[in-house]
């Protein structure tokens, strides 16, 4: 498995080939999900407030991956769930086209073409996808487990977005546990806190 950015999602068809901004590589979320995992990961301890400084660096494609591992409980798992979902992905388009009455023949074929010219694009663009998912899931455990009430972020580096798919994530699981998320405005600078109800 390899993490490296590709874009925002490909939109095929038979006149070619477009990009959708509305559906972003999860990989630009990886660094900020990674930064939160890392955060949290400070084990048993009485203390009830953590502080973590962020680092800003950026880690380079290779290490991403490595540094994910640590948190995600079931690699070959993953991998497995990740080429399994890549290719029901590519596999449902082309059926798609196969099953497309307004096409004839020739835009068939070039709407085949164009997929089969942008698998290993979509491939990657699942591959993060999937990797991303795994990180949210195990920063809810993390958050669960050490039934974690709030957590404060600086408003940037994605944080935000991170936070909005934790919750959404958060509030599907088994035993639910809500999540409020707000913006304040403090002296040093927009912050984002995330307050965590444990049932």
């Amino acid at each position: 498995m390899e993490l490296k950015y590709v874009g925002d999602l490909p939109l095929v068809s038979h006149h070619g080939v477009c990009f959708d901004k509305s559906h972003p590589d999860k990989f630009i979320y990886l660094h900020a999900v990674l930064e939160l995992l890392e955060a949290l990961s400070y084990g048993a301890t009485e203390a009830t407030e953590h502080l973590y400084t962020v680092e800003h660096k950026e880690i380079k494609e290779k290490e991403l991956l490595a540094d994910l591992e640590k948190y995600l409980p079931d690699l070959e798992e993953l991998e497995r769930l990740h080429q399994q979902k890549a290719h029901a992905f590519v596999q449902e388009l082309e059926e798609k086209v196969q099953e497309a009455p307004a096409l004839n023949n020739d835009e068939r074929e070039v709407y085949i073409k164009n997929i089969e010219m942008m698998k290993e694009y979509y491939y990657q663009y699942v591959t993060n996808e999937t990797v991303y998912e795994a990180a949210i899931e195990s920063l809810a455990l993390e958050i669960k487990e050490a039934k974690i009430e709030f957590l404060e972020v600086p408003a940037f580096r994605n944080y935000g977005i991170v936070l909005k798919d934790l919750k959404d994530y958060m509030e599907q699981m088994k035993a639910p546990i809500d999540t409020d998320i707000e913006f304040l405005k403090q002296d040093r600078g927009i912050h984002i806190i995330a307050r965590f109800t444990h049932y």
